[in-house]
């Protein structure tokens, strides 16, 4: 069980309360922290949640080492046509597909693009969740739709299936729901339209898939 301590007493919650200091730090910490411009030419914030910044590789691994973890879970599963080891495979593509994705398929490193896919991409890269129709279509829906049911629709209705995410880690899933709802609607708001800190929350998301991986991978892996 996790525990906020106050000067007032202490909270008791039984969701990892990670997520609620992660963005403590961020935006009460990394945020105001100077000296960043002098050494960068950007601020620590924007130096980290910038394109093919820190926090961008961190999600390609996170979701690249939960693929593989994911893998192993299947090897291990004496009923792989059981529902929660064909969920286990499943996931595991999925987080290999999007690991790809945040690195365009290799571009960033290798420097070779489909000029194909990159003429078309927003980014002008070689990754299929930048083209137009679906960047600015299916993208923030189909998030919202993943958030949703692994912060909540998922351990509710299947609590049974060690394959999706706990209750424990819905925090990771839920925040990152309510940002892009919240950075959608001010689209239509008649005020400014937010600033786009995406790379902020999807870090969330990775890591809280992270988790979910890491955490069944220690109980194969010890028995």
């Amino acid at each position: 069980m996790s525990e906020i301590k106050t000067p007032w007493g202490s909270i008791s919650s039984k969701v990892s309360l990670f997520p609620i200091y992660y963005l403590i730090f961020i935006y009460g910490f990394v945020y105001i922290l100077p000296f960043g411009k002098n050494l960068f030419g950007t601020t620590w914030f924007d130096l980290l949640k910038k394109e093919d910044g820190p926090l961008e590789w961190l999600q390609f691994s996170q979701f690249f080492i939960s693929s593989l973890m994911g893998l192993f879970i299947y090897y291990k599963s004496k009923k792989k046509r059981s529902i929660d080891a064909l969920i286990w495979l499943f996931f595991s593509i999925f987080c290999f597909l999007i690991s790809a994705e945040e690195i365009s398929w290799g571009e960033r490193i290798t420097g070779f693009s489909l000029n194909s896919i990159s003429e078309l991409s927003i980014q002008g890269e070689t990754n299929f969740h930048n083209l137009p129709f679906f960047h600015n279509i299916l993208l923030d829906p189909l998030l919202h739709v993943l958030c949703i049911f692994f912060g909540w629709v998922g351990w509710r209705k299947w609590p049974n299936l060690n394959s999706l995410p706990s209750k424990k880690y819905s925090l990771f899933f839920l925040f990152v729901s309510l940002f892009f709802a919240y950075y959608d609607i001010s689209w239509a708001s008649t005020v400014e339209h937010i600033r786009n800190d995406q790379e902020i929350f999807e870090f969330l998301l990775s890591t809280g898939i992270f988790l979910h991986f890491w955490g069944e991978f220690k109980i194969i892996k010890n028995h």
